[in-house]
C-alpha cells in the first residue's frame, strides 16, 4: 500500500491534526468575527495545547516507529532468543535497563514493544521494558535533574521507584498472562502478511515501508489523545488538586491521576512537576514523575489499538495500584 493510499485510508487523526493546524494558523483572524467572540477562550487553549503535545511528541514517534520498522527488517526471532536469559525471572532486569540504551519515551514505545513480541519477546519481558524505558534513560534522567536542582536526589528516586516498579509489574504479568497472547490477533495478522511482497527487495526499503505503516497506524491514536489531554489541560481546575497536596495518603493518587490526564511526554514532564512543588509533597511530584511516563491518555489508545483489551484493562488497574504503593513505601522510609 502506498502512502497516499495509507495518508487516504487512516484520516481520524490526519484530519483532526489539520482541524487544529487551521485553527493554530488563524485563530487571531476568527476572533475577529461576531460568532467567535463568543466563544471563550478556553477552547481556543484547546488548539494550543494540542499541538504542544503534537509537536513535542512527532520526534519521538518518528524516532519509534523506526526502531520499530528496523526491529521488523533487521532482528531476527533467533537474535531476540541468544540475546535473552532463558530464565523468565532473570529475563526482567536487562528488560529494565533496556530503557538506558534505547532513549525511547511513552509516545513512540509502545509500537516498539508490540514489535519485539511479535518477534519473539516474552509478553512480561516487552511488558517491563515498555513501562521502564520512558523514565530509565539518559534524556529524562538530565531533564529530572535539571528541573530539581535543589532537590537532585528526586532524579535518582525516580529512576529507582520506576525500575522497581516495572519488574513488579513484569511479574505479576507473568504469572496473570504465562504462555498467552496479549497482542490483538486482527492487529498481528496485518502486519505479519502486508508487506510480504517486499522481503525480496532492499532492507532499507522495506523498513521505510514498515515505518510509513507503523507512523499512520500509530499517529491516530496519538492525534486522538492528545485531543482529549489537550481538554482536561484547558478545563481542569487545578485550585481543587491544591487543596490536597499535602496530604501523604491522598496527594500521590491525585498526582498520578493528574499525570495521566496531561499526557506530558517524559522528556519533560519534570518541568511540569517542578512548578508543584511548593504546594505537593515530595512523594506524590515523585508519583508524577514515575506513573506519568508509564500510561497516560496517549498510550492508553495505542495500547487499546495493538493489545487485547483483557490484557490492557488488567495493565490500567496495575500499574497504578503498584506505582501508587511503592512512593508510598519510599516516601515512608526515605522522604
Amino acid at each position: 500500500m502506498t502512502f497516499i493510499n495509507k495518508l487516504l485510508k487512516d484520516t481520524t487523526g490526519f484530519l483532526l491534526f489539520c482541524f487544529f493546524i487551521f485553527l493554530f494558523l488563524f485563530a487571531e483572524v476568527l476572533k475577529n468575527f461576531s460568532f467567535f467572540n463568543r466563544i471563550p477562550n478556553s477552547f481556543f487553549n484547546i488548539n494550543t495545547i494540542f499541538l504542544s503535545i503534537i509537536l513535542e511528541a512527532i520526534p519521538f514517534i518518528l524516532l519509534g516507529v523506526f526502531v520499530s520498522a528496523i526491529i521488523q527488517s533487521f532482528v531476527s526471532e533467533n537474535m531476540i532468543r541468544k540475546v535473552l536469559p532463558r530464565n523468565a525471572y532473570l529475563a526482567l532486569i536487562p528488560a529494565a535497563l533496556l530503557g538506558i540504551i534505547f532513549p525511547i519515551c511513552e509516545c513512540a514505545i509502545v509500537p516498539v514493544v508490540r514489535r519485539l513480541i511479535k518477534k519473539g519477546m516474552p509478553s512480561h519481558v516487552g511488558v517491563v521494558f515498555m513501562l521502564s524505558a520512558p523514565i530509565l534513560n539518559p534524556v529524562v534522567y538530565a531533564s529530572t535533574y535539571f528541573a530539581f536542582k535543589s532537590t537532585p536526589y528526586i532524579a535518582n528516586a525516580r529512576m529507582f521507584i520506576g525500575f522497581i516498579s516495572s519488574i513488579i509489574i513484569g511479574l505479576i504479568v507473568y504469572r496473570r498472562f504465562k504462555g498467552e497472547n496479549i497482542l490483538k490477533s486482527t492487529q498481528a495478522g496485518h502486519h505479519e502478511h502486508h508487506h510480504h511482497h517486499h522481503t525480496n527487495r532492499n532492507k532499507l526499503l522495506e523498513t521505510l515501508y514498515h515505518a510509513s505503516d507503523e507512523l499512520f497506524d500509530t499517529g491516530k491514536y496519538l492525534f486522538i489523545g492528545a485531543f482529549l489531554a489537550s481538554l482536561f489541560q484547558a478545563f481542569l481546575d487545578r485550585n481543587v488538586l491544591l487543596s490536597i497536596g499535602t496530604s501523604t495518603t491522598f496527594a500521590p493518587g491525585v498526582m498520578m491521576g493528574l499525570a495521566y490526564l496531561l499526557s506530558v511526554c517524559s522528556s519533560a514532564d519534570a518541568f511540569v512537576a517542578s512548578s508543584f512543588g511548593s504546594t505537593f509533597t515530595e512523594g506524590s511530584i515523585l508519583a508524577f514523575l514515575v506513573f506519568g511516563p508509564m500510561i497516560d491518555i496517549k498510550n492508553t489508545l495505542m495500547l487499546f489499538g495493538y493489545f487485547k483489551k483483557k490484557f490492557v484493562l488488567f495493565l490500567l488497574v496495575v500499574t497504578p495500584l503498584v506505582v501508587y504503593f511503592s512512593v508510598y513505601l519510599f516516601q515512608l522510609f526515605f522522604l
